[in-house]
């Protein structure tokens, strides 16, 4: 693989791609590629660089189609089959989920969207996010493409938990990476009186892993800091008081604005993260929009996290290595 010198402005030039950095700590543009050609393995190579780089690339002005969109993904690991879908995905693809519109998220156990988020978000934090990190094996990365999004808002958000972790002080680096985490579907949810739909669903489809609260990064070797606000429960051996404070202090550091990059989608768009060494936010600013935003979603597979001390996660409930 060939790899010219940086440029002044930071791009850099690798096999006929050039990667553009968009923010200090992480995020980068890359151009030059048509996601949906026979690339070639320098081509594939430069591109998972840049995602171990980075933590998360975007690609604009793509022609990708699902099966485009599978192949593409299919060059950097097995594919995550989900075993349950939301009803705008298509059939025909089983490795594809669809988000026609965040407001689909409420209907689906009675609670329109505004009590949906009311109910999940307990806090200011609470939508930040790893995908499926409840599981032992949550998935390597995620490539997500744009089909429609509003003229304004609907922007998401990625933070790089390799360097929260060094931002954290000595002490605490030590004091952390000895610790694990309970994460758990569901966590936080303020349910409804009486008979709760989602509630139900949680318990037919509950999934809990005690994951190491540092975990390191099977191919780069860092350290990642494993926490979000959507699936941690609890710091193991640590009472509720002290659990909670640590966790606030960790989610705060995570998401500080400087180990951030934002995106702004456009039709075409193709985001795709390392999901083991970040944490995203999806929007909140377009439900009250009259504009549709369509997303599609594949996973690449991951492997169990294993943390300092050489342990691996260990399932609590509702999770297998390897089956989804």
């Amino acid at each position: 693989m060939t790899r010219d010198r940086a440029t002044a402005e930071g791009t850099e030039r690798t096999a006929g791609i050039e990667v553009k950095p968009v923010a200090g700590h992480i995020g980068a543009e890359i151009t030059g590629v048509d996601l949906a050609a026979r690339l070639d393995d320098a081509v594939i190579a430069a591109i998972r660089a840049a995602v171990l780089r980075w933590k998360v690339v975007f690609f604009r002005d793509q022609r990708l189609d699902h099966a485009g969109h599978v192949a593409f993904a299919r060059r950097f690991g097995s594919l995550v089959v989900l075993p349950r879908r939301g009803k705008a995905s298509p059939p025909d693809f089983p490795e594809v989920e669809t988000t026609a519109d965040r407001l689909e998220l409420g209907g689906r156990f009675g609670m329109d969207h505004d009590e949906w988020l009311r109910r999940r978000r307990h806090t200011l934090l609470r939508g930040w996010h790893c995908d499926h990190g409840a599981r032992v094996d949550p998935p390597a990365a995620t490539i997500l493409r744009a089909e429609t999004v509003p003229p304004y808002g609907g922007d998401t958000t990625w933070s790089n938990l390799a360097a929260a972790y060094a931002g954290l002080s000595a002490p605490m680096r030590e004091f952390v990476s000895g610790l694990r985490a309970e994460h758990r579907l569901g966590v936080g949810y303020q349910s409804r009186p009486g008979d709760d739909a989602y509630v139900r669903h949680l318990l037919e489809h509950q999934v809990a892993t005690l994951h190491p609260l540092v975990r390191v990064h099977p191919e780069t070797g860092e350290r990642i800091l494993g926490v979000n606000g959507y699936y941690v429960e609890q710091i193991a051996d640590l009472s509720r008081a002290e659990s909670q404070a640590l966790l606030d202090l960790l989610l705060d550091q995570a998401v500080r604005p400087e180990y951030t990059a934002r995106f702004r989608w456009e039709p075409g768009s193709v985001a795709f993260w390392d999901n083991r060494a970040t944490i995203h936010l999806a929007p909140s600013d377009n439900a009250h929009l009259d504009h549709p935003r369509i997303m599609h979603r594949v996973m690449v597979a991951g492997e169990v996290p294993v943390g300092v001390d050489g342990k691996e996660s260990e399932p609590i409930v509702g999770s297998e290595p390897g089956r989804w």
